[in-house]
């Protein structure tokens, strides 16, 4: 089978389009074209006069060899990549042995329980928070109610973070052995529509997530895993030999239960599980501060989106609610970028400490909520920011969502601005034409109480940027909403190139939380090479020195 890349048609082809610019781009008659699977599809919005459909195809013809042959030199004519997935190890039937533990099932514990599942090897699962749908009544008490659950809300509880966002399913990471493929195909199997495995940026909604996330549980229940919810783990029990080797013996929960260590365990740390990065630095669990950025949630109507991105086609079907990226690089030195982007989605409420302000962004599948939404963050580095050792980072994301808190005048209401005040230095007393979506609601006042200088100086400049690449983004009118801080996490929870940490055998530390991903499709890539690396240390095989080990 052949895949061609970059075949483009126009907006509204008609269907038979698509095998005749097949047979065109291939040089091929009608009876040469067995058959063709579209793999991916995209679209390039450059020319809003000329908007282009982008299509991946997977063609089976006849000579395939001749075919190859006479596009030798063409790199967008290659045979179809292998994307099945091959487990590396696998449990015997009867597996009496150690049992895996996954402390955490967010988007990364989630695939590497499954894996271990499938593997054979009845993985346990440990989570803080709630089963999903209960976490999803408490959450809903925050944003309704003003009343914030600390262990069931949108950072804690099955599914992780990524329940209530956009869904997004598409990463940067390199994936040479297309395990991002293995996260849709389950995905799919979940419920999720098809279409995530052809669509070039698929994403599912928060209300789908929560019964796939149902359906996967169902699944590694019934490979022999086991979960355990409301299980938070305050301690760790670690021998050191007269070595100075350290090795991981058991968890400590917050009920004071214990539970023996008797093989791996995968650390699997959501981005805001701040208490318990303080555990693993008592603990002497290595770790070290890594860059993260903060700022705000701005809001526009979608329609203005649309109409600045697509034009005269704003509206069309098979564009959807239009998405934007943005970066700019300030005099400052310091970089502003657009992030989470959410078509037609809300501003939600996602702290999880008492007493602290922070926001997110959250789409449903529709993508039919009245504004568009995206984080406009600063890149926060900790050598020049917050040198104060591996936790200063947390200690810095805590000091401005307390002064979000404050600006909002509690009650989890949120410090919000007009665009035009905040670039002027003035405060805003009252709305404009902008409607801000999040609940509990929102107090008008200045967001340069709410961050570091540094950051609101980026912002200003690099909005009025932003500005001149979509028209109208810089409209006086739009509402900023704070803050923004939970982009990523402050910490890495060191590991070597066997995953474990390097400073205690046993502790597989993964995901977000640990360092190592960015968004549910990274995360569950990382999971997976985890659960990877978990099972060949069961079956005891060795790591291949040829894979890609990269976070």
């Amino acid at each position: 089978m052949l895949r061609i890349t970059e075949l483009k048609l126009p907006l509204n082809h008609a269907e038979e389009a698509l095998p005749a610019a097949i047979r065109n781009r291939l040089r091929i008659t009608p009876r040469d074209l067995v058959r063709y699977t579209v793999a991916r599809r995209a679209h390039d919005a450059r020319d809003k006069m000329d908007i282009q459909l982008v299509y991946s195809i997977d063609v089976t013809v006849k000579n395939e060899a001749a075919v190859l042959a006479r596009f030798r030199r063409d790199r967008h004519v290659n045979p179809t990549p292998d994307t099945g997935y091959r487990f590396v190890a696998r449990a015997p039937a009867d597996y009496r042995g150690p049992r895996p533990i996954v402390v955490g099932a967010g988007p990364c514990g989630l695939f590497a329980g499954l894996i271990l599942a499938q593997m054979g090897f009845r993985p346990i699962i440990v989570e803080r928070g709630k089963v999903v749908r209960e976490r999803t009544k408490d959450t809903w008490g925050l944003w309704r109610r003003s009343e914030l659950n600390p262990e069931s809300n949108v950072q804690f509880g099955e599914g992780g973070a990524g329940t209530f966002s956009d869904g997004k399913l598409w990463s940067q990471i390199k994936d040479p052995r297309h395990l991002g493929r293995k996260v849709l195909t389950e995905f799919v199997k979940a419920g999720a529509p098809e279409e995530i495995l052809t669509e070039a940026h698929p994403h599912i909604g928060t209300f789908r997530l929560v019964t796939m996330v149902e359906s996967m549980r169902a699944t590694v229940e019934a490979l022999g895993g086991e979960y355990r919810f409301e299980h938070r783990v305050d301690d760790l029990e670690i021998d050191t030999a007269a070595d100075g080797t350290r090795t991981l013996r058991a968890l400590v929960f917050q009920t004071g239960e214990r539970l023996a260590v008797e093989g791996p365990v995968v650390l699997a740390l959501g981005h805001s599980a701040r208490d318990t990065a303080h555990m693993l630095h008592d603990r002497g669990v290595a770790l070290e501060a890594k860059p993260f950025s903060m700022g705000v949630r701005i809001e526009h109507p979608q329609s203005w989106i649309d109409e600045a991105r697509f034009g005269p086609c704003a509206g069309h079907p098979d564009l959807g609610a239009a998405a934007y990226t943005l970066s700019h690089h300030c005099r400052n030195e310091r970089t502003v970028y657009s992030f989470c982007m959410c078509p037609g989605g809300t501003v939600v409420a996602a702290t999880s400490e008492p007493g602290r302000v922070a926001t997110n962004g959250m789409s449903q599948y529709s993508r039919n909520e009245r504004n568009a939404n995206s984080g406009i963050v600063v890149g926060i580095d900790p050598a020049r920011d917050y040198p104060g050792g591996p936790l200063a980072g947390i200690a810095l994301q805590r000091h401005w969502e307390e002064k979000a808190f404050a600006a909002g005048g509690g009650g989890y209401v949120a410090p919000a601005q007009r665009l035009g005040d905040f670039l002027a230095g003035r405060p805003s007393t009252k709305l404009g034409s902008v409607i801000p979506s999040y609940r509990p609601g929102v107090k008008m006042t200045d967001l340069s109480k709410c961050l570091p200088d540094f950051v609101i100086a980026a912002m200003r400049e690099a909005l009025v940027a932003f500005g001149r690449q979509i028209p109208g983004y810089d409209h006086p009118d739009a509402v900023l909403t704070g803050i923004e801080t939970r982009t990523s996490s402050p910490i890495r929870v060191t590991r070597g190139a066997d995953f474990q940490s390097i400073n205690t055998t046993g502790l597989y530390p993964a995901g977000e939380g640990a360092g190592y991903a960015g968004g549910i499709l990274s995360a569950a890539v990382d999971g997976i090479k985890v659960a990877e690396a978990v099972g060949r240390a069961l079956a005891g095989i060795a790591v291949p020195q040829a894979e890609d080990l990269a976070a």
